[in-house]
């Protein structure tokens, strides 16, 4: 696949720089304006706002990974501050106007197709909530997101005369040597302990903000606001905390079984911090690649073999510059895949530090790419902001279909066995994890006016609930008590994150596919992405040849296979 270049623009200027919200308004007044008389300008004024929107998104999306990038970067974090503070809102303001002109046109009845059904009814659901008060709360939580990414970019410890990143501390808690890991942790411990207030006074506000913004809208709480706001139209609250009950049920203790056999195998009574992420054979961690350039070409030969197109996503990521995949000091954490709704192609970033679950990171960032690849030829930039429920299918299947070719990454059978093992039982490590999480969103959003301790005591009740019990937090209680700090989710995207979880389901859906005929299954799969948000997500879900379900029936069935394909290993 060839550098793609941007279309060309028919509505907003090639050369238009965007420092305030004057230099974009003239667009929106335009639009406002404009008579539309007829069904088939109705039509072109859509296209006229998506070019728009696509414009105005892929904007804010550079500022963000340059931000991100390099936390220290003071102009970079001021570019970025400025757009979310100064211009987004006065954007928000205008594209209610629009979001009304549109729902009120008499012609939109005529553009009759199930991705316009689904783009009308989440512009209902955009009117109904929109509130000018929430602007500057929504500015205001933005911007207390981007200061979490700051504190947490900057923790660092020296090691052997070396600063490294927290991302690159973790690789040694996987070290043989006892007394190494536990230096580390002890090291890592020390630095964290020094954001907590930091990180705490963030969250307050947040929550603060956040309920404000709900009772602005009409709910009693900020939950119920933001599935609204999510568009989950295809599940509720009650079948979030069924999910979370059928994982305390059926996956917990399965999980914590696997963790008990490792403990036997350590000789220890309990784990303590530093220890769960060790071999209890003693083994090395797995090093499947050296650099960020080993990683990549490796992860093109991976998605060779899985399908061609794969393969030839990434390679022009890689000609364009849209990879940034090395952990650096001033980095923020995590990884992600930012779609570019003009040019269509996204950026992959993420904080690669040599170890097994780098891989996964990638290609499941690779999965998102994908996605974004294959959907960016919609007609409208609203086709292609899809749900996560959907987009987390993209990516958790990817990590999947590719196992079956991590020899690449792991030549000796013995090292592929391990890597395939280790993933298999962070998916039953991963959903508790998530449940956990979702219920402590739940929990947090229903008592908005809760004190620190109460939240500190409902979250070890929820480790209690989705935890195994088998570690000694003596001496490391505050590790314990805020390990949740480390989730950007729930500093940066509330309620983002059960969809790991049903995607998970899905993801191992269509793995079994592949695993009886995986042209069949990479076929359907590519079929679903291929949707965007032209569908709803169960119809995405069969197009893709599974089910949107997450029943307590189906994850007692992915217990059984999982833990059956384990036994296999």
């Amino acid at each position: 696949m060839p550098v793609i270049e941007k279309s060309p623009r028919h509505f907003v200027s090639d050369d238009l720089v965007i420092d305030t919200f004057e230099s974009v308004s003239v667009y929106f007044d335009l639009l406002e304006k404009e008579t539309i008389p007829d069904a088939k300008a109705l039509e072109l004024w859509l296209k006229k706002l998506s070019e728009l929107e696509a414009v105005l998104e892929e904007d804010l999306a550079w500022r963000y990974i340059q931000m991100t990038a390099d936390t220290s970067n003071k102009d970079a974090a001021a570019s970025y501050t400025k757009f979310i503070t100064e211009i987004n809102p006065k954007i928000s303001e205008a594209s209610n106007r629009l979001d009304k002109k549109l729902n009120a046109s008499p012609f939109k009845a005529q553009l009759k197709s199930h991705a316009n059904e689904l783009y009308f009814k989440k512009l209902a659901t955009a009117i109904e909530l929109f509130n000018e008060k929430n602007i500057p709360l929504e500015a205001k939580a933005a911007e207390l997101a981007q200061k979490y990414a700051a504190i947490t970019g900057a923790q660092t410890i020296s090691w052997n005369g070396t600063d490294i990143t927290a991302q690159q501390a973790y690789i040694h808690l996987k070290d043989p040597d006892r007394t190494v890991r536990k230096a580390v942790y002890d090291l890592l411990y020390s630095r964290k302990n020094q954001d907590t207030e930091s990180l705490e006074e963030i969250f307050d506000e947040l929550i603060s903000i956040r309920h404000e913004i709900g009772l602005n809208s009409g709910f009693s709480n900020f939950r119920d606001y933001k599935f609204k706001a999510m568009n989950r139209f295809d599940y509720t609250v009650d079948d979030c905390l069924a999910f979370h009950r059928s994982v305390e049920k059926h996956i917990v203790p399965i999980f914590k079984k696997i963790q008990q056999e490792k403990l036997n195998q350590f000789g220890f009574d309990k784990f303590k911090p530093w220890d769960t992420a060790a071999d209890p054979t003693g083994k090395k961690p797995l090093r499947p690649f050296e650099t960020g350039k080993e990683l990549l070409e490796k992860s093109i030969d991976v998605f060779e073999k899985v399908d061609p197109y794969f393969a030839s996503c990434l390679k022009t990521m890689d000609q364009m510059g849209h990879l940034d995949l090395e952990s650096k000091i001033g980095k923020a954490p995590g990884g992600y895949n930012y779609p570019l709704y003009e040019i269509g192609i996204p950026f992959i970033f993420m904080n690669a530090a040599n170890s097994s679950r780098d891989v996964i990171t990638m290609v499941h960032e690779g999965g998102h790419a994908v996605h974004s690849f294959l959907s960016k030829d919609l007609e409208l930039t609203a086709y292609k902001n899809f749900p996560s429920e959907v987009a987390e299918l993209a990516s958790m299947s990817m990590e999947l279909l590719t196992m079956k070719y991590w020899e690449i990454f792991y030549p000796e059978f013995s090292e592929l066995n391990r890597a395939r093992q280790e993933h298999l039982e962070s998916i039953l490590m991963i959903l508790p994890w998530i449940a956990q999480i979702d219920a402590f969103q739940h929990w947090i959003y229903e008592n908005p006016k809760h004190r620190r301790d109460e939240r500190k005591n409902c979250w070890k009740e929820l480790t209690t609930r989705f935890g195994t019990g088998l570690t000694d937090w003596s001496g490391y209680e505050t590790a314990l008590d805020y390990s949740w700090h480390k989730q950007l989710h729930l500093f940066e995207v509330p309620f983002y994150y059960i969809e790991y979880g049903f995607s998970q389901l899905g993801a191992l859906g269509i793995w079994s596919n592949s695993l009886k005929d995986e042209k069949s299954a990479v076929k359907q799969y590519k079929d679903g992405l291929a949707l965007g948000y032209t569908r709803d997500i169960r119809t995405v879900y069969n197009a893709a040849g599974v089910e949107f379900e997450f029943s307590e029936a189906r994850i007692k069935a992915v217990a059984k296979d999982v833990t059956s394909y384990l036994s296999m290993l």
